[in-house]
């Protein structure tokens, strides 16, 4: 951030519209050939929308409508505003993961911003993977940005219970396999859970990181809780047109907001939220790009000094619908205060402190006090061992206490077509006391890390009435997801990490409190079998997923590619 007020003369987008030569000429005929005036871009910002809108993203339904109010706003303050659809990922639908292809959002953010005459940007996502991919693009081409989420959906209904994406969809399916509900009340909720267009309004990865990315300063204070079809939801998207042309004009950037502190401001929201395990990956890799420190040490730092406080499913009993109306993130932050560098500037031009210095909590049973915390420290915890050389993850607070502490014969699955094919078999050697083991399904296994974390229940465990159990893998897990599943293990199986030679019967320890993750198993047999070891093949010859096998790292990296790590610059593209 400069400090001093920008000219005309000094918008990026200048070079392509103000000078008085062929090129110029050009690109203001092109502008006028698409019906705008001499008066509509003559010295005025020009403020990229990247529209993450798609028929393939029913979460997304609406930011066609919200891109438009976003112009209003633009228009209203003096902009000139330019949207620019960029491939969705769509969570419900894209295969084999969402998270093969952040990084290529990510790419294609940061390459439209640098190739197109953009002063400024407006980041429309929200379904899982967006918010951080956009924020990734944002943070390298680094031209002042703001973040438009597309907000949690209404709450699910089914006969008069109310229904929370993801999380209710695990537990009834447990159900139906046990044989306890129904086909005709399955297609009953099938029809219920999701009634209008937004992102899952659990606490699922989608709310999970628009609320970091709250936190972290890059949106209107408290936009992140905003329910997408609540007639508030429009005026954030006009006001946030509005305020990304007077930071273009403040020339305030990403990276002035997108500091080590703000990042451990994100961390702790996400950690009193009871947030998805998904924003330990996302953030590290957002914080890559800043140039910012944060690993996955200083997570689990955070998370032990920080209280849950958000009463919302999975970890709790409201959705994020409750959420807003009782307070919303403003009101979490505010009674965060003493846990926040409440110093940080934020895309308003004001600090944290400022922004929630008017916050207003109303019901304590949505966002607990302080003193009666729903959890005495953040929902996730950061195991290491000689399984997990370089970290694990566990959502501990969505696991049946008494697992957090076990000890159990392994039984492992080498791939996720192993699992399908065995899971339910009836001589599966597996009890409750079992520790169910998945292989080759992290970053390269996945391939792209899928969300397999929550392994199911075998058929003949529901039927005895077990509803949880130790389960290890290095996949990722929904944040709509629960149960005692460790995640995210590094190295991953596919290149060579221990849990690659984990077989069946071996002992493996869970102590969540001594975080710690043990495989029980001489280190003379783990050499024995690392030398016996065979690895897979990349299934990828060309295209975007070579690109991917050659390049990403492993999750305790966040998963990001290699060579967009860090903060160097690119030169501007010449005008010619």
């Amino acid at each position: 951030m400069s400090g001093q007020r920008r000219t005309p003369a000094d918008l990026r987008s200048f070079r392509w519209f103000g000078k008085d030569d062929l090129r110029s000429f050009g690109h203001r005929s092109r502008a006028k050939q698409a019906g705008f005036t001499l008066d509509d871009i003559s010295g005025k910002p020009v403020i990229a929308i990247l529209n993450t809108w798609s028929d393939a993203n029913p979460c997304h339904a609406h930011l066609r409508m919200r891109a438009d109010e976003v112009k209003r706003g633009i228009w209203q303050a003096g902009g000139f505003p330019m949207e620019i659809p960029l491939l969705t990922l769509g969570e419900t639908l894209m295969k084999p993961s969402t998270m093969l292809y952040r990084n290529l959002l990510a790419m294609e953010a940061e390459e439209a911003l640098r190739a197109y005459p953009a002063d400024g940007a407006v980041l429309m996502g929200g379904c899982d993977k967006t918010i951080p991919a956009l924020v990734m693009g944002a943070t390298s081409a680094n031209l002042p940005a703001i973040v438009v989420p597309a907000g949690p959906m209404l709450r699910g209904n089914w006969r008069g219970q109310i229904l929370g994406s993801g999380s209710d969809v695990w537990k009834y399916w447990a159900e139906r396999r046990a044989g306890t509900l129904d086909e005709c009340s399955w297609r009953e909720m099938e029809d219920g859970i999701a009634r209008s267009f937004g992102t899952c309004m659990t606490m699922g990865t989608a709310s999970t990181m628009t609320s970091a990315v709250d936190a972290l300063g890059l949106m209107l204070p408290g936009a992140s809780s905003i329910p997408a079809a609540d007639s508030a939801h429009p005026r954030m998207a006009s006001a946030s047109g509005r305020r990304i042309v007077e930071m273009v004009w403040e020339d305030l950037r990403p990276r002035d907001v997108m500091t080590t502190a703000a990042f451990e401001n994100a961390v702790t929201a996400a950690m009193a939220l009871g947030g998805s395990t998904n924003a330990i990956i996302h953030l590290i890799a957002m914080a890559g790009r800043a140039g910012a420190d944060l690993d996955l040490d200083r997570f689990d730092a955070i998370a032990r000094r920080t209280p849950v406080i958000a009463n919302i499913r999975p970890c709790g009993d409201f959705l994020m619908e409750d959420f807003y109306y009782a307070g919303g993130l403003g009101g979490v932050l505010s009674r965060l205060r003493d846990l926040l560098h409440t110093d940080c500037l934020t895309v308003t031009g004001r600090t944290v402190d400022e922004n929630i210095s008017s916050a207003i909590i109303c019901n304590d049973h949505v966002i607990a006090p302080l003193s009666e915390p729903l959890g005495r420290d953040g929902g996730v915890a950061v195991l290491r061992g000689n399984l997990a050389p370089d970290g694990a993850v566990i959502k501990h607070m969505a696991a049946q206490a008494r697992l957090l502490q076990h000890s159990g014969p392994a039984v492992v699955f080498e791939d996720y077509n192993d699992l399908e094919k065995r899971i339910d078999h009836p001589a599966l050697p597996v009890t409750p006391d079992s520790v169910l083991v998945l292989q080759n399904s992290g970053p390269l296994g996945g391939p792209g890390m899928p969300e397999w974390g929550m392994l199911p229940i075998p058929k003949k465990l529901l039927a005895q009435g077990v509803r949880d159990m130790v389960r290890i893998s290095d996949a990722r897990m929904s944040g709509t997801s629960y149960g005692a599943c460790v995640l995210h293990v590094a190295p991953e199986s596919f290149v060579g990490g221990p849990l690659a030679f984990v077989r069946d019967g071996d002992t493996i320890e869970l102590d969540v409190p001594a975080r710690r993750l043990t495989l029980h198993v001489p280190d003379e047999e783990l050499a024995r079998r690392r030398a016996d070891w065979k690895p897979r093949q990349v299934e990828y010859p060309r295209g975007f997923g070579r690109m991917y096998a050659q390049h990403v790292t492993q999750a305790n990296r966040g998963c990001d590619f290699d060579f967009l790590e860090g903060t160097d610059p690119i030169p501007e593209p010449e005008i010619h």
